[in-house]
């Protein structure tokens, strides 16, 4: 079974409650001790080796957490893909994602359950990473170890925040992000674990594989390589976060997830994750609330949201169910969650349409 067939069976069995079990960071602005100088926000990047990811149309911004700038300027992510021209195939792609569905906020708050953890910080020791997946040894960044001989080291402190928390199940999605933030504001580094157990004496981590992501760089992972996330893709840079909610301003595309996907992708996705029927989405493929969609009736962190995905949009970055957007865990969302699940019900599919943004790649 090839490594595309085992992330969709993987999906196929949670896609409904993989999100429910994410879990664990600090309240905003606190620091939780993971590794030296260790806290919530950070930054991370697009790196690895293989092509740029040069973007085609729209202006451009940069988000920043943790005193680092997300990317260039002018990385996909940051892009306004508001006046992109539309996608041929855009009513195909989304009648194949149940349009009638309603949005869901898939994050929430640390006693809740919900929400991708992240930290960061810098000088922690590099850790020996050990790949449990066929395709980890050679779909990983290398990193060496500054003694012995294995290529795989991530200065991410054992005490890393794992998706799910520390009770998850072994089988679930359990990621971990950490930003390495030696370098800010513009070159700082994201390191994420795809599947990472719980760490056991001075053995490091294990994990079914690992993503490096330089913040200075648009540079993509390899054609055909996965990362934390199906599609290749960081998955912090995607993330809404509590920080730039309450600031009114999103400047960046959000990670979506759909229950089916084709065997192709869009830069800056590098991986597929589904089967060969061009009538569903590829992976990266970026979308973005109509301008047609009235957003008058919405305030507050409904409608920074709202008018995020109108100017930079959503993009496709895993299996899962349709129409979750993604977050980080946060206990300083308490207060808006209610409202948010139930603004963003009246948000559907159909009020989205696929934009132009890159070929499609694959096999």
């Amino acid at each position: 079974m090839n490594k595309a067939q085992i992330r969709r069976d993987k999906m196929a069995q949670a896609c409904a409650c993989s999100v429910a079990v994410l879990g664990l960071v600090a309240s905003l602005g606190c620091s939780n001790g993971n590794g030296p100088g260790g806290g919530t926000g950070g930054s991370l990047g697009s790196g690895g080796t293989g092509q740029t990811g040069g973007a085609s149309a729209g202006s451009s911004g940069s988000a920043t957490t943790g005193g680092c700038t997300l990317f260039p300027s002018d990385n996909p992510w940051n892009l306004d893909i508001s006046a992109n021209k539309l996608n041929s195939n855009s009513a195909t792609y989304i009648s194949s994602m149940s349009p009638t569905s309603a949005f869901h906020p898939d994050w929430g708050t640390l006693s809740d359950g919900y929400g991708f953890p992240f930290t960061s910080g810098t000088g922690a020791t590099p850790e020996p990473m050990t790949w449990t997946a066929s395709w980890g040894p050679s779909e990983s960044d290398p990193l060496p170890c500054p003694t012995g001989s294995n290529p795989f080291c991530y200065p991410i402190p054992l005490t890393a925040p794992i998706e799910g928390g520390p009770t998850a199940s072994t089988d679930s999605d359990r990621h971990v992000l950490y930003i390495d933030a030696a370098g800010a504001p513009d070159n700082c580094t994201l390191y994420e674990l795809y599947n990472a157990q719980n760490p056991t004496g001075s053995a490091g981590w294990t994990a079914q594989n690992g993503a490096i992501f330089h913040l200075g760089s648009n540079v993509l992972r390899t054609d055909g390589w996965t990362s934390a996330d199906a599609a290749g893709l960081p998955i912090l840079p995607g993330l809404v976060r509590l920080d730039e909610v309450l600031a009114g301003q999103i400047s960046h595309a959000i990670r979506f997830t759909a229950s089916h996907s084709s065997d192709g992708y869009i830069h800056p996705a590098t991986h597929a994750a589904g089967k060969a029927d061009t009538t569903l989405p590829p992976m990266g493929l970026r979308l973005r609330l109509k301008a047609s969609f009235d957003t008058t009736p919405f305030t507050g962190p409904t409608l920074v949201i709202l008018t995020a995905m109108k100017k930079y949009g959503i993009i496709l970055a895993d299996n899962g169910s349709n129409w979750y957007i993604s977050g980080e865990s946060n206990e300083g969302w308490a207060p808006y969650m209610d409202d948010l699940v139930t603004n963003l019900r009246k948000v559907h599919g159909s009020d989205f349409e696929a934009v132009d943004s890159g070929p499609i790649q694959g096999p």
